[in-house]
């Protein structure tokens, strides 16, 4: 069996020009590192905020580098410049809005304006698409309320088996008959 690949992209103007450091693709990773117990390989990205160059780097990712998860960071918002939710549904084949209602919810919890906010997920082909927040506090919280239900999907596509670190995160699949 191949490596297991996950997609990390950093949809950030400022972070792509090295104006400043992307912290929040660094805490996607950190975080997917906490979690896993199987091998697996970070295919990472830094790019602009604009639509096209989302969309292909996501396609990229799915369709040549083969990521069976694909999360991203920043866009998600009001601002103008925000896209990313746009750009993954032009490229998904299913929207799973479960995943933007539930993380709405938990960072309800922390702050009102995460009303504003309009994470997504996806599925293209065999990859499932995440969007998330860019602050690396709500990207933690977010993935804590979402991933126990990802390694289960990933399974339901046709992904690779991912374990996890159960005494970090507890997913969930169902029992064999």
């Amino acid at each position: 069996m191949s490596k297991i690949k996950i997609g990390v992209i950093t949809a950030s103007d400022r972070a792509s020009k090295g104006i400043y450091e992307d912290i929040s693709g660094v805490a996607i990773q950190d975080t997917m590192k906490d979690y896993l117990k199987s091998e697996f390989e970070i295919i990472y990205r830094c790019i602009p905020d604009e639509q096209y160059v989302i969309e292909h780097t996501i396609k990229e990712l799915c369709d040549e580098e083969a990521c069976c998860l694909v999360v991203t960071t920043g866009g998600t918002g009001p601002a103008l410049r925000d896209v990313t939710p746009e750009a993954t549904e032009n490229v998904c084949e299913k929207m799973m809005p479960g995943f933007g209602e539930l993380m709405r919810q938990v960072s309800l919890k922390y702050v009102p304006t995460a009303i504003l906010s309009r994470q997504t997920a996806g599925i293209r082909g065999k990859s499932l698409i995440i969007n998330l927040p860019g602050k690396p506090k709500s990207i933690r919280e977010c993935l804590d309320a979402v991933f126990p239900a990802v390694p289960y999907c990933i399974d339901l596509i046709e992904g690779p088996f991912l374990e996890v670190k159960e005494d970090v995160i507890n997913v969930f699949r169902p029992k064999a008959k």
